[in-house]
């Protein structure tokens, strides 16, 4: 299984000047090539658009200053195009799954920029990784590469940061007979219902909260503003683009160090972890929710979850988006219909059961993943919840607390 690990460097000021500029070829190189392709009526081969946007280009005075850096970064640049256009039919023909990909757009200088280096474009020696035309960099080592990196990245985030991002063969430890070594879980089945204000209740009663961004945000939020009223390539803009970059990277790194931990928790506890396929797209749509719902991470934590169960080998369920799981009791799998968002707590008068909204959906979650589902009663209801319950519903409201 490939794996990615990526440690940030610090370059010296020469190497600064170097990196910007095999950053512009590579962008030149992409930007030339995706020109080309779009005049042709046939997509040209990597093969033909590197001759013509490398090898050729550097005998001509415009861009003869492509070969002051590795040709390795500038003929990778061609093929990732290729790739891009590659996903871009599949999406079209239905090969691919996931979230539709566009065309492939125009490269600029303000977003971030990356060169790959391939095998014999770098080498790791002791504590410094050098790069071709580059020389010696040093990244802050924060654990070892598991096995030697097949390629490195070298990334330049919209905040003038610097990372070496290392693709390698990553195994699950093993024993001395070369057999993987199983990590016992505590726990055999989880179901967990994720949410705003408490980012995820889980079936056994725990809940985790996730940071709070809202500081954070209304400084972008006024800092946007800003940069809407100030001219076009200035530096005052410039600078305010960088501090715009900068609280995003702060969010998204405290982002992912919770739900890093949290997931590896989660895994590492639990066989069996079953999650609820969430319309992560349609529920964004609201215009009072959508920031909220953005800043969480649901679809990451997602991602997270099911890459570190196929390492630990734990069983990953998702249960379909359309079930039921805030309308049945999980005690007694009586069906109350639907409730109003406001109510957090109610009681069954089924079976007299006092719930906690979330921590029911978690438990009927859990019991839809793994196949041990209630025979759900159907009640005759004639009109949606509201916030006073009748006596002749099926659920009393005991507490409508605002979420």
């Amino acid at each position: 299984m490939k794996a990615r690990y990526q440690y940030r460097f610090y370059p010296t000021d020469q190497q600064q000047q170097s990196l910007a500029q095999l950053f512009g070829c590579v962008r030149v190189v992409w930007n030339d090539a995706l020109a080309m392709c779009k005049q042709e009526e046939l997509l040209p081969s990597n093969n033909d658009l590197q001759k013509l946007v490398i090898t050729q280009a550097k005998k001509t005075v415009e861009r003869e200053w492509l070969s002051k850096v590795s040709n390795i970064p500038l003929q990778q640049s061609v093929a990732d195009l290729g790739v891009a256009y590659k996903n871009y039919f599949d999406c079209l023909k239905g090969k691919r799954k996931g979230k539709k990909v566009g065309k492939p757009k125009f490269k600029k200088k303000t977003n971030q920029q990356s060169a790959r280096f391939r095998i014999g474009g770098f080498s790791i020696k002791g504590h410094e990784v050098y790069l071709t035309k580059i020389g010696n960099v040093k990244p802050i080592w924060s654990r070892d590469l598991p096995s030697s990196p097949t390629s490195v990245t070298v990334i330049k985030d919209c905040a003038n940061r610097y990372f070496l991002s290392f693709v390698v063969e990553d195994s699950p430890p093993l024993r001395a007979g070369s057999e993987p070594v199983d990590i016992d879980a505590k726990k055999q089945s989880i179901g967990i219902d994720l949410g705003l204000k408490t980012f995820a209740v889980m079936s056994n009663g725990e809940k985790a909260v996730s940071p709070n961004y809202s500081k954070t945000d209304r400084k972008i939020r006024k800092l946007q503003k800003k940069l809407a009223r100030q001219q076009k390539d200035s530096k005052r803009r410039n600078n305010t683009r960088v501090k715009i970059a900068k609280l995003h990277n702060q969010i998204a790194d405290t982002r992912k160090d919770f739900l890093h931990k949290l997931s590896t928790k989660i895994v590492s506890e639990n066989q069996a972890i079953v999650l609820e396929d969430l319309n992560v797209s349609g529920m964004v749509k609201n215009r009072k929710l959508s920031r909220a719902i953005s800043l969480q991470g649901w679809r990451e934590f997602r991602a997270l979850c099911e890459g570190k169960s196929e390492k630990l080998n734990r069983d990953f369920h998702v249960i379909s988006r359309w079930e039921p799981t805030s309308q049945i009791c999980s005690e007694c799998g009586y069906k109350w219909g639907k409730l109003d968002l406001k109510i957090r707590l109610l009681q069954c008068l089924n079976c007299g059961t006092e719930h906690d909204r979330d921590e029911n959906a978690a438990k009927n979650i859990n019991k839809v993943g793994i196949g041990h589902c209630h025979d759900s009663k159907w009640t005759q209801r004639r009109g949606k919840t509201t916030s006073v319950a009748s006596v002749s519903e099926a659920s009393r409201i005991t507490s409508p607390s605002g979420r």
